[in-house]
């Protein structure tokens, strides 16, 4: 993610260097416009170049110790258990009669998506799932240009151990996620850096 390299630089400018009782910017060259003559690819140019751009080769990724993650993931799994902690977050686990919730293995085997909002229902998810439904809102600012149109709330993380069919199944319900306990992803564990989900 970055800037048009040649933003700012798309003219054949020149600076009309001293003597002229102007300052030494750069100038658009021609005549017969009212862009003749004016300051160009400076930063407090109008049509210039931003201050430092903003580089494709810019440092996105931070080398994050094993351990540290490890411990990452057990102190937001051990989040997860405190009904003050995910209440905080904002989920509507009253009607749920435990944080977390643990289930049959025959879970694993629904494999339709119908079944699923049912059962999900019948665990005392529905005002999670009604939360999340009426959370959908058109994002405010560029994004919406830019393929995230939309912005919706954190549901349900269901975790399995096989998958027979349950992430098929899970994966139209909007706020609810899937996720294989052998690969527990920490972005899902603690959406926005905020455990408790």
């Amino acid at each position: 993610h970055s800037v048009y390299i040649e933003a700012g630089h798309e003219t054949a400018a020149q600076s009309w260097h001293t003597g002229r009782a102007v300052a030494r910017i750069p100038r658009a060259p021609g005549g017969g416009t009212h862009r003749a003559g004016q300051g160009a690819f400076g930063n407090m140019c109008r049509g210039g170049h931003m201050f430092n751009p903003t580089r494709t080769w810019r440092r996105w990724h931070r080398r994050v110790n094993s351990t540290m993650k490890r411990h990452a993931v057990a102190s937001a799994l051990a989040a997860s258990s405190l009904v003050p902690l995910v209440m905080a977050r904002g989920h509507r686990v009253s009607k749920v009669p435990e944080v977390p919730m643990v289930v049959s293995d025959s879970l694993e085997k629904v494999a339709k998506t119908k079944q699923a909002v049912t059962l999900l229902k019948g665990l005392g998810c529905s005002d999670e799932l009604n939360k999340v439904k009426d959370s959908k809102t058109v994002r405010a600012g560029k994004g919406k240009m830019r393929n995230r149109r939309y912005k919706m709330r954190r549901g349900v993380l269901v975790v399995y151990k096989e998958d027979s069919g349950l992430v098929k199944a899970m994966r139209n319900i909007p706020g609810v996620e899937t996720c294989s306990v052998d690969r527990l992803n920490l972005l899902s564990l603690a959406p926005g850096g905020n455990f408790g989900r």
